[in-house]
């Protein structure tokens, strides 16, 4: 069964992940860079899979009513990645979130699903500040954020780590 279709743009579908996405997010989980820049979720069955998405993205649809969408390419519903707003404990402020696999970087799938996650925060969920956390040295999340309009406000720590915070 498919989720929820939650905006579309040109070349994207958003919508809201469900347990049948398990093998997409365990391989998304999995990616280096994932590990690198997000962290080591200690996903390394479908079963885990499934568990972190109850627990993570769908226990936050059921709080929010949003959270993190996967993005399919319109013409096949291929996922490509993930990108939502998220609202966490220790943020004030709900933030947006991104990841993709490498086979889909360098073609503006990620511009082009963070500019509509921030208009869709702006507008229909009436958010007047949405933010954005990132590793220092994750240098493709800083200008991808630099483009969506936001701006670094401050050097923070978050979950022990050095963590720049943006701000819309």
């Amino acid at each position: 069964m498919a989720g929820v279709k939650i905006l579309e743009t040109e070349r994207l579908a958003l919508r809201r992940l469900t347990a049948a996405d398990a093998g997409f997010v365990h391989e998304l989980v999995n990616e280096p860079s994932w590990i690198r820049f997000i962290g080591d979720r200690g996903v390394r069955t479908l079963d885990d899979a499934r568990a972190y998405l109850d627990k993570g993205p769908l226990a936050m649809y059921r709080r929010f009513g949003f959270g993190l969408w996967v993005v399919e390419l319109k013409g096949t519903g291929e996922p490509t990645g993930l990108c939502g707003l998220i609202k966490r404990d220790a943020l004030e402020d709900v933030d947006i979130g991104f990841a993709f696999l490498p086979r889909f970087w360098r073609q503006g799938y990620a511009l082009e699903s963070a500019r509509a996650v921030i208009a869709y925060g702006r507008e229909i969920l009436e958010l007047d500040r949405i933010v954005a956390i990132t590793s220092p040295d994750n240098d493709a999340s800083i200008r991808l954020l630099e483009k969506i309009g936001l701006r670094c406000e401050q050097n923070i720590q978050f979950a022990g780590e050095p963590t720049k915070l943006f701000v819309t």
